[in-house]
């Protein structure tokens, strides 16, 4: 396979010249860049956060806020239907009935 020239000097730019290792310097510079660049990063991300909090809080506030004349009509409307209790309460239950019946099958 051929190697392009000009992806050759590409990759040269950004290799190490003579490939010795990095100086405690260097690892320290490096070490707090990134220590730096973490809390930057945790910052940002906790901006970001308060602020998607804040703008869904809003828009369900607005939309709760929206809706409550609804929310009034289905409650008067289901405690307006005929049949059902006026005070909300609904008793459940099951019923089993025996039946005796004369047996008549016999000959």
């Amino acid at each position: 396979m051929r190697i392009d020239p000009n992806q050759q000097r590409v990759f040269e730019a950004f290799a190490r010249r003579n490939g010795r290792p990095l100086s405690p310097w260097q690892k320290i510079v490096g070490s707090v860049a990134a220590i730096g660049l973490f809390g930057l990063a945790l910052v940002f991300s906790v901006v970001v956060f308060a602020v998607v909090l804040t703008v869904g809080a809003a828009v369900w506030g607005w939309f709760w806020w929206k809706t409550r004349n609804l929310r009034k009509q289905m409650r008067e409307a289901q405690a307006n239907q005929p049949g059902r209790p006026q005070d909300g309460l609904v008793i459940e239950g099951e019923v089993i009935r025996e039946v005796n019946e004369p047996d008549d099958r016999r000959p």
